[in-house]
């Protein structure tokens, strides 16, 4: 496997495809609500690819404010879930953030996912709220 965060075209194509298959395909959300104005051609993604360059899992970078990160849109194309690579794309995201100054972390994460992230470091910060019409709720992570 390999891992590789930035913005270029072929890397910004490959996230959507992870997303588009995992998001819209496979859990039905619709495009308008997975697909938004934070998806714009210089958003940086990290990717994890197979040894022959299959994009499996993605996260998507933005910030919140000039201290504080926000990963999103976290997926796994089904077939490779259970090896660990969205710890893997938390973790990449985090070490980008931390090396471009971002102390902090927040995650707008469904319900479903609160799990997984609580064993990536992160504390819930927020009640339940619905998201784009799934239950969400926020968690936070300090990064420095």
């Amino acid at each position: 496997m390999n891992i590789h965060t930035g913005s270029e075209p072929w890397n910004h194509a490959a996230a959507l495809y992870i997303r588009m298959t995992v998001f819209v395909l496979e859990r039905t959300i619709k495009m308008q609500d997975e697909f938004d104005d934070n998806d714009e051609t210089n958003r940086v993604y990290t990717v994890i690819y197979t040894d022959d360059g299959q994009p499996v899992a993605t996260g998507r970078f933005q910030t919140i404010d000039k201290t504080t990160m926000r990963p999103g849109r976290i997926a796994t194309i089904k077939d490779y879930r259970g090896q660990r690579l969205g710890a893997k794309v938390i973790s990449t995201l985090e070490a980008y953030g931390r090396t471009h100054g971002y102390g902090k972390s927040v995650i707008h994460s469904e319900m479903t996912a609160k799990g997984f992230y609580e064993r990536q470091g992160y504390q819930v910060s927020s009640e339940p709220y619905e998201e784009d019409g799934v239950p969400a709720i926020t968690l936070t992570k300090q990064l420095l």
